[in-house]
């Protein structure tokens, strides 16, 4: 099933999302519906909360990558109740975009190594030190987890430059080729 992507504007995009417990209703069907959502989306990540859910899961596909990228072949995983307990390594400025910001491709700087914590679908802790393009990739989205968005960490003259494009979402007149909650 494809899941509506929140775009800027709805409040669960701004909220801490709560860690889950093996007992969450219908867990495995809800990943994998993100899954297909984010594909679908032409996505590489995708938290709960831009769903619509306040919980600590995030979906990372970077298989769609692989033919440039051979080491992301068949790279699919699901991140649940994600920590990242240290940022580090060389801070890297890179363009990045966002489901629920359609339209919207701006440099970010984020450090290109980091230390996580999280569950795998089974409930298997994992304790992982992760670098580079994945480790990016993971940032965006656990920052989903936090209530930030990758606007969050522009320079307020790049902010003020993209207000346009912000409040034509606030409007509910943002275009996607994916199913999209307006904001109301």
């Amino acid at each position: 099933m494809i899941l509506p992507i929140y775009v800027y504007g709805q409040p669960v995009l701004r909220k801490v999302a709560e860690d889950i417990t093996p007992e969450y209703p219908n867990l495995k069907e809800l990943i994998a519906n993100m899954f297909e959502t984010m594909v679908h989306a032409d996505g590489v990540g995708l938290a709960a909360p831009q769903i619509g859910l306040p919980i600590r899961v995030v979906t990372i596909t970077l298989d769609p990558l692989s033919e440039d990228y051979p080491e992301f072949k068949d790279f699919n995983k699901a991140y649940i109740n994600p920590h990242i307990i240290e940022v580090g390594g060389e801070e890297v400025s890179m363009e990045e975009g966002c489901l629920s910001l359609p339209g919207i491709h701006e440099a970010v700087k984020r450090g290109d190594k980091i230390r996580v914590k999280y569950m795998d679908e089974n409930f298997v802790e994992h304790d992982e030190v992760v670098e580079g393009y994945l480790a990016r990739v993971m940032q965006h989205e656990f920052d989903h987890l936090d209530g930030k968005m990758f606007i969050d960490h522009l320079s307020p003259l790049r902010k003020q430059m993209i207000r346009g494009k912000l409040n034509t979402m606030l409007k509910g007149k943002a275009r996607s080729s994916y199913k999209m909650k307006q904001v109301k």
